[in-house]
């Protein structure tokens, strides 16, 4: 690679990530939207990726428009199945373990809250229980949610240390996971030695090869390829909204420092947009539009929808400080990559493994 106009924290950055060439990694929850791009990531790295999740599911998904399973292994499997995933662990023998596995929609978990609940608490417990039993894992990243957080709807962020909660199944769970995370570090894990674990807490991403229901810019695709107006529920709802590089690079950061120094860099961390990135879900939606280069949207309340936030921030003050993270792309730039991926690849008909590996390299400040 040679190196473009990028900063010397995108240098920093780089020689970070160079800890997982070679590294036995299992990722849970690897045939998810964030999981696909996740194990790319890693795959790039020249990490040895093992993926542990249901098969990929619904249309297009990104997990096969990448063509992940010629790079790395995957195991289908539910994290609800404690064996199953015991007998991977003791199969693979990593060394370092993502947790992304989740059902991670609102709106579903009000549909299905047992479920929801099963799999965000009963599965991460899995998780724990495996890791506290195996003998050959050096770093764990247990990714959970910002919507474990007691919501006040606060102008302000959130930050680690604030109280838990949720009045929505989904939030429940996150803010539960949460809890129970924090039993396990105190009762086994922290006195562990040459092990580190920490939980990460973020939402609101965005990105190409996105196709989950319920969500924005997947019905803005939808309906912007089928050449109808983008049905908006809410228009004056606001998020921070943070490309799905932003996360990951957070996660991958703080899995790399807990290599090295696997008690400094445990507990909660948050990674999340700067103020500024608050945008309407009008406003995202009239930009995505503008990039797609036609179409439009009109507003279609939804009679007896279930309750969603209106505001949600984190405070990301402990990540600037000790990961030296902070986010590289702006609002109106993670809004042009991920229309741009669906143009391209809808469009132009462009392979979604070159636009995300592109996409990558920019982020790291690397062409090749």
């Amino acid at each position: 690679m040679e190196r473009g106009p990028g900063s010397v924290e995108m240098l920093v950055m780089e020689k970070l990530f160079a800890a997982f060439k070679g590294k036995r990694v299992l990722v849970t929850g690897d045939t998810g939207f964030k999981g696909s791009w996740l194990c790319l990531w890693l795959t790039e790295l020249g990490a040895e990726v093992t993926g542990y999740a249901l098969p990929p599911e619904g249309e297009r998904p990104l997990f096969d428009l990448l063509g992940l399973r010629q790079y790395m292994r995957h195991v289908d499997g539910d994290v609800r199945d404690l064996d199953h995933m015991s007998q991977v662990f003791a199969e693979t023998q990593p060394e370092v373990v993502i947790h992304l596995a989740a059902q991670a929609l609102v709106r579903l978990s009000y549909e299905q809250p047992k479920q929801t609940i099963d799999t965000n608490v009963g599965g991460s417990l899995n998780l724990l229980e495996c890791l506290r039993a195996s003998d050959s894992v050096r770093a764990a990243v247990y990714i959970t949610s910002d919507k474990c957080y007691e919501n006040k709807e606060w102008v302000w962020g959130y930050r680690e240390t604030d109280e838990l909660g949720g009045r929505d199944p989904y939030s429940a769970s996150k803010a539960a996971a949460e809890i129970i995370f924090s039993a396990y570090c105190s009762s086994y894990f922290d006195s562990r030695p040459g092990f580190g674990i920490a939980s990460t807490r973020a939402g609101n991403v965005i990105g190409g090869g996105d196709w989950a229901r319920d969500r924005i810019i997947p019905d803005c695709i939808r309906a912007l390829e089928a050449g109808q107006p983008v049905p908006v529920r809410n228009p004056h709802a606001t998020r921070p909204w943070q490309h799905v590089l932003e996360p990951l690079s957070g996660y991958l950061s703080v899995a790399a420092q807990l290599l090295h120094q696997p008690k400094k860099f445990g507990g909660a961390w948050n990674f999340g947009p700067p103020v500024g990135s608050v945008r309407t879900v009008g406003e995202l939606v009239a930009e995505a539009v503008k990039v797609w280069g036609e179409g439009s949207f009109q507003v279609s309340p939804e009679a007896n929808a279930p309750h969603e936030a209106r505001l949600l921030q984190l405070n990301t003050d402990r990540a600037a400080v000790d990961l030296a993270w902070r986010s590289r792309w702006g609002v109106d730039e993670t809004i042009d990559r991920t229309i741009g991926w669906y143009r391209q690849v809808i469009r132009e008909n462009a392979s979604p493994r070159a636009v995300c590996q592109n996409q990558i390299n920019d982020y790291m400040g690397t062409s090749r």
